[in-house]
């Protein structure tokens, strides 16, 4: 499942104001003395945008992704601070985990399956920060009296398949918490959800048709008139659209020095 450049750029800083900030200092943590961050469906380099500025001198980034665009940017902007792999991550067996300290990814495993979830477990052997997973909570002020059903339609369509057989989507933090628990993993948990308001008039005006789109999709026929509302309340709107970060650590695996930059 791939994601524009234009909705990525758009949403960017409303990830990075999101992220819990204790569970990014544990990961950044987590990474070592000497980090090597395997990025999964990196885009354009948002999660190394997020933690370079707290990373020690010279971490190395193996950002992953199935979209040559998206890892084109990435690229441009980071030179040889990253190494590029056009993969896709339902091939566990080509991660480039090799000598990895940690592994990240952002808003991704909502869209992931149960199965891929523990078979990538039982791969990996290092601290693993997922950042940003919808966790099917929407809240809207003013409230329109279509938001619970348009809010229903959407969760039913993010648990549908995305590539990876039936999607976590709003069940994900909870599902990978108790998957990596039942690994022996240590596990953080943190909300992360997105807080927009009139100044986010554009990126509610994009996650508006996105929300409705997929409703559609599942028969929401009042989807398309709940969208033409909220796009035009969008510059007097507030809305809390939830996520969740997880940290995941391997059994007895002690923290170090905390490397960020005060």
């Amino acid at each position: 499942m791939a994601f524009s450049k234009q909705w990525l750029a758009l949403r960017e800083q409303s990830d990075h104001a999101a992220r819990d900030a204790q569970l990014l200092t544990k990961a950044v943590e987590a990474a070592g003395e000497n980090p090597v961050i395997v990025d999964l469906g990196s885009g354009t380099g948002s999660t190394v945008r997020a933690l370079e500025p707290f990373l020690p001198e010279g971490a190395e980034w193996r950002l992953v992704d199935n979209d040559d665009s998206l890892l084109e940017v990435a690229g441009a902007e980071l030179g040889d601070r990253a190494s590029l792999h056009r993969l896709d991550i339902s091939d566990l067996e080509k991660l480039p985990l090799e000598n990895a300290t940690l592994v990240t990814a952002s808003a991704l495993i909502d869209l992931v399956s149960r199965q891929w979830l523990e078979n990538f477990v039982e791969k990996v052997q290092v601290p693993v920060y997922f950042a940003l997973s919808y966790d099917g909570v929407m809240n809207w002020m003013p409230e329109n009296s279509l938001d619970n059903s348009i809010t229903q339609a959407f969760n039913n369509h993010q648990r549908s398949d995305k590539g990876f057989g039936s999607a976590l989507g709003p069940d994900s933090v909870s599902v990978a918490e108790e998957v990596f628990k039942s690994a022996g993993f240590d596990v953080f948990t943190a909300p992360s959800s997105w807080q927009l308001g009139p100044a986010e008039e554009e990126l509610q005006q994009a996650l508006v048709q996105g929300i409705a789109e997929a409703a559609l999709e599942t028969g929401q026929q009042d989807a398309v008139f709940w969208a033409e509302i909220r796009t035009s309340q969008a510059r007097e709107t507030d809305c809390t659209i939830g996520h969740g970060d997880i940290l995941a650590l391997p059994k007895d695996f002690e923290l170090g020095a905390q490397h960020a930059k005060t």
